[in-house]
């Protein structure tokens, strides 16, 4: 009997081992985007935990969706937490200069090209101006939020006065009606730096996201409670708390951690970035001031952005544009997380505004304006700097 109880035991220890060898290993927090920051509360996690599902809830017509829409889902166009793909791109019409939208009417500022049974989508109207927005990463986006304006006014330069050629403006647009001004916000004639979205006319996240659930689900809230079909007041699809959930969530997500630090080619590559003068818009280091949230309070960071806007000359140039920003301007995106662009984009880079750029060389050599300079310096390079270059950026 004891001979049979050992034997018992011997298999189910060799079964157990079996099945640990077959467990799948967890990714390494450099190669994945998602993922909570370190140092939040329990409260905190908790809260994460409520916002990272509610990011990944599928909407029906019988839980508000639509009845015109672009997706059902928020984590439909954010893969992995990353950027989107040309099949959830976006369109945005309206207006080509800043006198206002005269397309809200006509179901600006978005274009909803899906439809629940028995409804039409949209069409862009005659004579409205457009643009693609493909949806970008949303890691690391409290650090942003936390940035002083005082801070993002220090790197612009409106004037050009150290004669570089590069004048970053930040997007000075009246606040929406449920949106609270920052503690230490800056106004200036009645408006506030905004610095969310590709022209920076989101003012935070909590602007970001019921945008999101308006205008790409059809979902309203006591935010906004218009609905995107009818024009409507309408009872309100989504709480105010999965709002502050998802917007939680989306503040203490991590910042993308880099990769290949240590490596040669990509510590070359990152003086080459520098001396090209690269770094002039993409910023690499920001600091936050005060946050709530202490995990995210007077925290150094390596987003590579100024957050300001930058005209970026007649290949970007779309002819629409949001806010008071000119139709050339565009916010400096955030270069971390680069390098992890392919994995959520189906294994094929699709970069800038729009989606067009195909690989990091192509989407240098569509800058212009304000980066002509540098791209000029990047066609200069030899082909083993362009590669050092190249690694540099997809290791952040």
């Amino acid at each position: 009997m004891k001979t049979k109880i050992l034997l018992f035991n011997v298999i189910c220890t060799i079964t157990i081992a079996s099945c640990d060898n077959f467990e799948p290993m967890l990714p390494n927090s450099e190669d994945v985007l998602d993922g909570e920051m370190e140092g939040l509360t329990l409260a905190q996690q908790a809260e994460f935990l409520r916002g990272d599902e509610a990011f990944a809830e599928v909407f029906t017509s019988s839980t508000g969706l639509g009845p015109i829409f672009n997706t059902n889902s928020c984590i439909s166009c954010h893969a992995g937490d990353g950027k989107g793909h040309p099949f959830t791109t976006l369109t945005r019409f309206g207006q080509s200069d800043n006198s206002g939208n005269q397309f809200l009417n006509m179901g600006g500022p978005q274009l909803q090209n899906r439809s629940l049974p028995g409804y039409e989508p949209e069409s862009i109207p005659n004579g409205a101006t457009f643009s693609k927005f493909t949806p970008p990463a949303v890691t690391g986006l409290g650090f942003l939020q936390f940035v002083t304006d005082e801070d993002i006014l220090a790197l612009a330069d409106p004037n050009d006065t150290n004669d570089d050629g590069i004048s970053g403006v930040p997007h000075w647009i009246p606040l929406k009606d449920f949106v609270i001004p920052a503690p230490n916000a800056i106004s200036q004639n009645g408006m506030y730096i905004h610095r969310f979205g590709k022209k920076a006319a989101a003012y935070d996240l909590l602007d970001q996201t019921v945008g999101a659930y308006n205008e790409d689900m059809g979902i309203t809230s006591t935010f906004n409670p218009i609905d995107t079909y009818s024009g409507l007041s309408i009872d309100p699809e989504v709480s105010d708390a999965t709002i502050r959930d998802v917007v939680a969530y989306l503040q203490t997500l991590k910042a993308p951690v880099p990769r290949n630090q240590n490596d040669p080619n990509v510590i070359n590559g990152k003086t080459l970035f520098n001396q090209i003068q690269c770094a002039s818009c993409h910023t690499p280091t920001l600091t936050t001031g005060y946050s709530p949230i202490e995990a995210l309070s007077f925290k150094e960071f390596n987003p590579y952005t100024d957050l300001l806007l930058h005209d970026m000359g007649s290949d970007l140039d779309d002819g629409y544009t949001e806010g008071n920003a000119l139709t050339s301007e565009w916010r400096t995106p955030p270069l971390w997380g680069l390098g992890l662009s392919e994995s959520t984009q189906g294994g094929q880079y699709f970069l800038l505004h729009d989606g067009r750029a195909r690989s990091i060389s192509e989407a240098i050599l569509l800058h212009g304006g304000e980066a002509e300079n540098s791209k000029n310096q990047f066609l200069n390079l030899s082909e083993t700097e362009k590669d050092d270059l190249i690694k540099f950026l997809e290791s952040l």
